[in-house]
């Protein structure tokens, strides 16, 4: 309770902090669904940053997952003021809700998938498949929320909902390329050669974790609808 009161205070300062902005926009004629729109824009291009590196990179070049993690926590500043503005120009309509819902959705496959290809292009093909599975918990925890929203219930139990899932992969993207740029090209391995951990590991490390949480948290959905549903 204490850590989810904390994180609210979090997200409530990080609005006001974002509230000359929101000023600006509603000056300059700018809706929500177009900064909704300009969010998803940002998003693809964080994905093809990646999408580049894979291609064009070396194994352990932190350069474009860093960059990745920029534009993506950029991408997440918007998805934080279409709502914002809509209550602050009292342009909340159904089909903005529904709208913004959608793209999140689309945001956050297009994200993965970004994340998917960098890492089976280097052969981290373990870290592709959590990636994967973590894009399923992303969807399963919305679509909880949004099936039990349906039929007449609200459902937002969990710890691991949306900015905080854009956080973790942004931060953990901009860390890779902190400690690559402090403590150079390292790896850890077993005698035998087993590789236990190496530069890129600060950033699929926390997507494991992800994985892992997502799915858990899509899980405590089912089961809180499961004793509020009759």
């Amino acid at each position: 309770m204490k850590i989810k009161m904390n994180w609210n205070t979090i997200k409530k300062s990080a609005y006001n902090l974002l509230d000359p902005l929101i000023n600006l926009m509603v000056k300059i004629g700018l809706t929500p669904n177009a900064i909704t729109s300009i969010g998803f824009i940002i998003t693809i291009f964080a994905a093809e940053i990646l999408i580049y590196g894979a291609e064009t990179a070396r194994r352990n070049d932190p350069k474009y997952i860093s960059l990745f993690g920029a534009v993506l926590l950029l991408a997440g500043v918007f998805d934080m003021l279409d709502g914002q503005l809509a209550r602050k120009t009292g342009k909340i309509t159904v089909f903005g809700a529904f709208f913004d819902s959608i793209i999140d959705r689309y945001s956050e496959m297009i994200m993965f998938f970004g994340i998917a290809y960098y890492l089976v292009s280097f052969d981290y093909f373990l870290s592709g498949i959590f990636a994967f599975f973590a894009m399923i918990g992303s969807i399963m925890v919305s679509y909880a929320r949004a099936r039990a929203e349906g039929l007449g219930y609200e459902c937002k139990v969990g710890m691991m909902q949306r900015p905080e899932r854009i956080l973790v992969i942004g931060i953990s993207a901009l860390l890779y390329g902190l400690v690559y740029s402090v403590a150079g090209e390292f790896k850890l391995q077993t005698q035998s050669g087993f590789l236990l951990f190496e530069n890129i590991s600060v950033f699929t490390i926390p997507i494991f974790i992800l994985a892992v949480l997502t799915n858990y948290t899509a899980y405590q959905r089912i089961s809180y609808c499961g004793k509020i549903m009759k």
